[in-house]
């Protein structure tokens, strides 16, 4: 397939980037490169391009001199080999990076202080981690908060191999020019020791065996998948879309459509994740400094992960490999970072009839997922498509907490959970803002808020069993941020007022939350003021290009975002009825720490759903295919037909049940004319 002005940058587009600044601004080692996107065109000329129109392909790179801190964005035209811009961006500091990380590390296992520091509490350097991390303006030493700034965490793994986070380093930080990797100061609060815990997690270091009594469970499709990929586009049953990828959002979904009847109907024009915010509430020393924006501060595609068949995704697997620039800005590539592929998900739908027999589809789905290593925690990104219309993004937690020496053994912790010996997990909440630019059948959208209302008791509704829904308009950005609430049951639907189902209502897709949460913090906290998006569930706003990221485009070392995030986006109040809207969903995990998270979490899963709401006029899965009957207790896949089984009806297993209650009757009940099957 030809070109797609939303397709990502190559590997030589990113190369040419950064040769053409090299040879228009002198870029050279002095300086470091956070990023390297590509310049999407206005959202109007995308929608205008049709294919064979010419292609005018940018990019948008943010680089800084090490030397002056000083900020500048460019803007690099790839067909002209031209610099369109070189804009000073001043009283920002830019993502950290990776390569910084690893230079960090490299930076203070060579420094003397911080050796003696580590010599002071008997511990060996090289069983050290040195985690770096941003500061947020509130908590920076005053001093240099004109200085690209870290902090650092040590922790200390038991022996060579071991859990790196087993035993953290408590009392001890390391603040770091991350310009020069000059160590600023060791700042030295206490000496907790290492208590005696148990923190290994793999079987050989546990001196543990795996279980032995599961049987292999085989994904298989011998026939091969479902779906096409042609180019950055996919089609898989009525679903089509396109597929990016950068170092800020990781993958990108762009003009998802599904085909009703002959007609591609338009859903969404771009969905992402747009910010990750991780504010642990402990204000000891050990973590007063420890908010992470985890996409603004490092970005979610750098630390994304190389993934393997058979163990981050199982069955017949499609893989993407990512391209992202390094700090020199050369292409690195991350083999096999998104994977796509095809999954049972049980039942679409069903209905037994004791006279007209079972009626019974299996669900499918398409899953684009992404797994992220971040420091100390995994994130596992499922973007999931449906043939019944809906999508889902499910994000899936996993990894280590971050655990904490006490002074003596305790039952309870006021701000964590006590999980070992004399340690506590702080308590922490992981907030995800979804950006969520709707084109419910083209762009000429409204929002409506959706609760469901008791009708009071009254002579036409004298046992109080109705129940209504009221529908709230929100008109323009001054009511932008809502708030879930659980005893209205809320949700939103982006409705299309020009466009009517056949029952006359708007064609609309409904956000369903869940994971919502409340911040939880006092509107005096710096925290807050720093990220405000967090302080609603929902936030509708006007679509604008600029309009990107929720906490504003640099927010490392911010104070607060006012000069271009979601405060700044409301302020001129624009309207939002039968217009462009964006839809910014906020959710994610409330942390409550336990016992069982460690000394490995489980996954914890938080997900919302897209959901057709009079988009189409019926169940759009009608055409759903019968499924053959498969196992060695298999019979009646639906439909007429003799069960394969053999029980037939003398044995009593087809028919009326004998409790009269038909096909229902009996738990094994299932099958055409309410037929039984037996495990053999």
């Amino acid at each position: 397939m030809g070109p797609h002005p939303l397709d990502a940058l190559s590997a030589d587009e990113l190369s040419r980037t950064s040769a053409l600044l090299a040879r228009e601004r002198g870029i050279d080692g002095s300086w470091r490169y956070a990023s390297i996107i590509l310049r999407e065109p206005p959202k109007a000329e995308v929608l205008a391009w049709r294919a064979g129109d010419p292609i005018a392909r940018r990019a948008l790179a943010v680089l800084w001199d090490k030397r002056s801190n000083e900020v500048y964005e460019a803007v690099v035209n790839l067909g002209d080999d031209a610099l369109e811009s070189w804009t000073h961006v001043p009283g920002v500091t830019p993502n950290f990076t990776v390569d910084e990380y690893h230079d960090c590390d490299v930076a203070l296992r060579a420094d003397a202080g911080v050796r003696a520091a580590l010599d002071a509490r008997g511990i060996d350097p090289e069983l050290v981690l040195f985690d770096l991390w941003t500061y947020g303006n509130a908590v920076m030493p005053p001093q240099w908060r004109d200085r690209r700034l870290g902090w650092v965490d040590i922790w200390k793994r038991a022996a060579p191999g071991g859990n790196p986070y087993a035993h953290p380093v408590s009392g001890l930080k390391i603040v770091v020019d991350v310009n020069t990797m000059e160590v600023l100061e060791i700042d030295d609060g206490h000496d907790r020791g290492f208590p005696e815990v148990d923190a290994e997690y793999v079987p050989e270091l546990r001196g543990e065996a795996p279980r032995t009594d599961l049987k292999p469970l085989d994904i298989v499709q011998p026939e091969g998948v479902s779906f096409e990929l042609d180019g950055s586009r996919i089609r898989w049953q009525d679903w089509e879309f396109r597929l990016g990828f950068n170092y800020r959002e990781g993958p990108v979904l762009y003009q998802l459509r599904f085909k009703d009847g002959e007609e591609y109907r338009d859903i969404a024009y771009r969905m992402s994740l747009a910010e990750m915010i991780v504010p642990y509430r402990d204000s000891s020393f050990d973590h007063y400094r420890r908010t992470a924006f985890d996409i603004g501060e490092w970005g979610l595609g750098y630390m994304c992960t190389s993934l393997e068949l058979g163990c981050d995704c199982l069955g017949e697997i499609t893989y993407l490999d990512g391209v992202l620039p390094n700090t020199a800005g050369e292409p690195v590539v991350t083999k096999n970072v998104i994977c796509l592929h095809e999954e049972d998900d049980a039942v679409l739908w069903k209905h037994v009839d004791p006279d007209a027999g079972t009626e019974v589809r299996r669900m499918r789905r398409f899953v684009v997922s992404v797994h992220a290593t971040v420091a100390n925690y995994e994130y596992l990104v499922y973007w999931r498509f449906y043939p019944d219309g809906n999508i889902e993004c499910e994000i899936r937690a996993t990894g280590i907490m971050v655990s904490t020496p006490m002074e003596d053994e305790a039952a309870a912790h006021p701000t964590g959970t006590v999980i070992d010996r004399r340690t506590y997990a702080p308590h922490h909440q992981h907030f995800l803002v979804a950006r969520l630019d709707l084109d419910v059948d083209g762009g000429g959208n409204t929002v409506v808020e959706s609760d469901s209302l008791p009708a009071p008791i009254s002579d036409a509704n004298p046992f109080g069993l109705d129940l209504n829904t009221r529908g709230t308009v929100i008109a323009s950005e001054r009511d932008a941020g809502r708030r879930y609430d659980w005893e209205r049951q809320r949700a939103w639907k982006v409705q299309n007022p020009g466009r009517l189902n056949a029952w006359g209502a708007p064609t609309a897709y409904k956000l369903v939350p869940t994971g919502s949460f409340p911040a939880m913090f006092d509107e005096a906290s710096p925290i807050l003021r720093r990220n405000p998006v967090i302080g609603n569930q929902l936030w509708v706003t006007r679509h604008h290009d600029a309009e990107m990221w929720p906490a504003g485009d640099y927010p490392t070392q911010s104070a607060d975002d006012l000069g271009n995030g979601m405060s700044a986006w409301i302020a001129d109040d624009e309207g939002l009825v039968d217009t462009d809207v964006v839809l910014w969903y906020v959710f994610g995990i409330h942390h409550i720490t336990r016992a069982e998270d460690w000394p490995i979490m489980p996954v914890d899963k938080v997900a919302f759903t897209l959901k057709p709401f009079g988009f189409f006029d019926r169940n759009p899965a009608l055409d759903a295919p019968r499924s053959p009957a498969k196992g060695s207790g298999a019979c009646c896949a639906g439909g007429a037909g003799s069960c394969a089984c053999g029980h037939d009806e003398a044995a009593g297993g087809h028919g009326e049940a004998a409790d009269g209650h038909g096909g229902g009757g009996h738990p094994a009940d299932h099958g055409a004319g309410g037929k039984t099957a037996t495990e053999h």
